[in-house]
């Protein structure tokens, strides 16, 4: 007769074989998902090593590739690549993945973004969707005196100064820092907003300060028990530098958002976003909570939000332009015909053109949409859960709850069905005459998401960013200097691998 313990060892093989193999590759309801390789359907390592290796996005899109419009990333992890899927996912009752609240709560406090379930989401949204809507960022005068300030007294001298010395100017950093100071003095006033543009010490602080964070967020949102349970035992997976910089990063923020209200004096006319948020949680309180910092935490979200990825856009932007000197042209032309157009400088009484007129230009449009679709700043997956109730999803029934699923833009921007020839930046394809192919484009455009959990702030980012183009390409004309390592990063926030770009600028012909 065997031992007890063998039997014992033997059995708990068995169970743990079923449990973790058996089960999850052949009995599981996602075992008839198509998965890209054999591991996929019982062990979670492939993507997670794919994640840790910076080689999400395009391991996923080479999935769908194989396996079609869904395929099973993990023993409880899917991905779906289809107007269909999206609609299935994110059209409601397909909470956050808790990934969001790990990596986006700002001082341990959750914010709009890190918030997982749809009511209290719902709640947050309804305190600033007003400040956001296209409607309002298009009438504000706030936002008008804003833009002003940024463009003709901050952006357009320096890229004067650059053209007449012949500077070469890293576009990626210039833009970033326009980014900033544009979000900030709409989020917490014009007086007390950054000036990232003109403080040179200021804006590579914080950018060091943000770009030093990014290697931890794997560790944060993976694998955050087996981060917490090695720093236990003197094993920092992030270092502590990471971590202070983080601190550091939080600390600024917060003394620029009490700076900006005067801790107990009333809140700035010109910030918005700082005043429907306040007025908002006199409302809906968050109960345990100090409000300076529940403020903070929310809008920090927002300030990140726009800091880098507007600067990517139009880093991607210039790139591309830069090697398209005709088109270059025919947008210049479409720019002048604004009523006044952006000149610089700015002859005394006039002013910007209206944020509808810019939004009218159709080449400036297209410009922009393709480089969202092409090069979207946050290509990686939105993770959903399943709901409780088994779900049926892309033709596979009885998916059960509490499965990771998600979409990515970098995906659904390659479909060549819809977008032929997806590696290639074809501004054009926005404006063919064919109506119905360009609305299938618009419907699985996904820069911005969809559903309920769309970005808040999109209809901000782009009157900024047309703006900015508007200020550029009306007075100038840019040239490459240097574009080593201009390919994207596959990763959450993905900008250029260098995180640079380095531009020539020149006064337009003409001007």
């Amino acid at each position: 007769m065997l031992p007890l313990y063998t039997v014992a060892s033997c059995v708990l093989l068995l169970v743990g074989l079923y449990r973790f193999v058996v089960y999850p590759a052949f009995l599981s309801p996602l075992a008839k998902v198509p998965s890209p390789n054999c591991f996929a359907s019982f062990s979670p390592a492939w993507i997670l090593f794919r994640r840790w290796q910076g080689k999400e996005n395009r391991s996923i899109f080479a999935a769908h590739q194989k396996c079609g419009p869904i395929v099973r990333l993990g023993p409880n992890e899917l991905s779906v690549n289809s107007i269909e899927g999206l609609r299935t996912v994110y059209k409601g009752g397909f909470e956050r993945h808790v990934w969001f609240e790990r990596g986006f709560a700002n001082y341990g406090i959750p914010n709009m973004v890190s918030t997982l379930q749809s009511k209290p989401h719902s709640e947050r949204k309804r305190m600033m969707s007003n400040v956001y809507s296209k409607s309002t960022i298009q009438a504000s005068t706030e936002l008008r005196e804003i833009s002003r300030e940024i463009i003709h007294d901050r952006l357009l001298p320096i890229l004067q100064s650059a053209a007449t010395r012949g500077t070469p100017t890293d576009i990626l950093e210039l833009t970033t820092a326009y980014s900033m100071d544009f979000t900030s003095a709409y989020l917490l006033g014009a007086a007390k907003a950054t000036n990232f543009l003109q403080d040179v010490d200021q804006r590579k602080r914080a950018l060091r300060l943000y770009r030093c964070r990014k290697p931890s967020m794997f560790w944060a949102t993976e694998l955050p028990t087996l981060t917490k349970t090695l720093g236990h035992v003197g094993i920092p997976v992030v270092p502590r530098p990471i971590a202070d910089a983080t601190e550091e990063l939080e600390d600024w923020f917060l003394k620029l958002c009490n700076d900006a209200t005067q801790v107990g004096k009333e809140i700035p006319s010109g910030a918005m976003t700082y005043k429907q948020l306040a007025l908002g949680l006199e409302k809906f309180p968050f109960p345990g909570q100090a409000q300076d910092r529940v403020i903070a935490s929310e809008l920090l979200d927002h300030a990140i939000a726009g800091f880098e990825t507007n600067g990517i856009v139009l880093t991607y932007a210039t790139w591309e332009l830069s090697q398209r000197p005709d088109m270059v042209k025919a947008l210049r032309e479409e720019m002048l015909t604004l009523s006044p157009p952006l000149r610089f400088p700015m002859h005394e009484g006039d002013d910007l053109p209206t944020p509808r007129s810019i939004d009218n230009l159709r080449l400036l449009n297209a410009v922009v949409q393709e480089t969202l679709r092409l090069y979207p700043p946050s290509p990686g997956p939105q993770p959903r859960v399943t709901p409780a109730t088994p779900s049926t999803i892309l033709g596979y029934d009885n998916i059960p709850g509490n499965v990771r699923i998600s979409s990515n833009s970098y995906s659904l921007h390659r479909n060549e069905e819809v977008y032929p020839e997806p590696e290639k930046w074809k501004p054009e394809r926005w404006l063919e005459e064919n109506k119905e192919a360009v609305d299938e484009r618009y419907r699985l455009f996904w820069t911005f998401g969809s559903g309920g959990r769309m970005c808040i702030g999109s209809h901000f980012a782009l009157q900024l960013l047309k703006l900015a183009m508007v200020a550029i390409y009306t007075n100038f004309e840019t040239s490459i200097v240097d574009d080593t390592g201009i390919e994207q990063v596959d990763s959450f926030i993905a900008g250029p691998v260098a995180d640079k770009l380095i531009l020539a600028f020149k006064p337009a012909v003409g001007e």
